[in-house]
């Protein structure tokens, strides 16, 4: 076995690149309904789309899936990408969008340490919507390590943070 080796305390997810049936629908869902912007595009086949200006948080292609169906929920993959607001507000604004647009969502959770709202994308890929709480709300154990946990996440309250 090697020496043990840690990841750099900075080290971040720097982007997703999700294979897709359909650009044009998913850069509907990604950019239209979530209100990603678009970077940059490579002909029919493939997206580079960001938040803030960023070259690409996710990249969106067809080259191996055009017209393809989704993969099967019970195999090997990717089980969901997570995509982070700034703040609870913001999340409430996109949730509140999803509603109005009548997107379909599969859950609302309460993790402790951060709220969420999962949906697919077009092509059955889980995402999440999430903001984290502030590091002092995280719940802890006696111990004084982090205890996360999945509950209901009471909707109503979310949205009370438009007003």
């Amino acid at each position: 076995m090697p020496e043990e080796y840690k990841v750099p305390d900075q080290t971040r997810i720097g982007h997703i690149h999700l294979k897709v049936s359909d650009l044009q629908r998913s850069l509907d869902f990604y950019c239209g309904l979530l209100g990603f912007e678009l970077i940059t595009t490579y002909g029919d086949q493939a997206a580079f789309i960001s938040a803030g200006g960023y070259h690409h948080h996710i990249g969106l292609n067809t080259w191996q899936s055009k017209g393809a169906p989704p993969a099967p929920k019970r195999s090997a993959g990717l089980f969901h990408t997570a995509i982070l607001y700034p703040s609870r507000k913001d999340l409430a604004e996109i949730l509140q969008r999803l509603m109005d647009a009548g997107y379909p969502i599969s859950g609302a959770s309460d993790h402790g340490v951060s709220e969420a709202i999962y949906l697919d994308d077009p092509d059955e890929n889980g995402v999440e919507l999430y903001h984290d709480r502030p590091k002092s709300e995280w719940p802890r154990t006696n111990d004084g390590s982090i205890e996360m946990y999945t509950r209901g996440l009471d909707i109503q309250d979310l949205l009370g943070d438009l007003k």
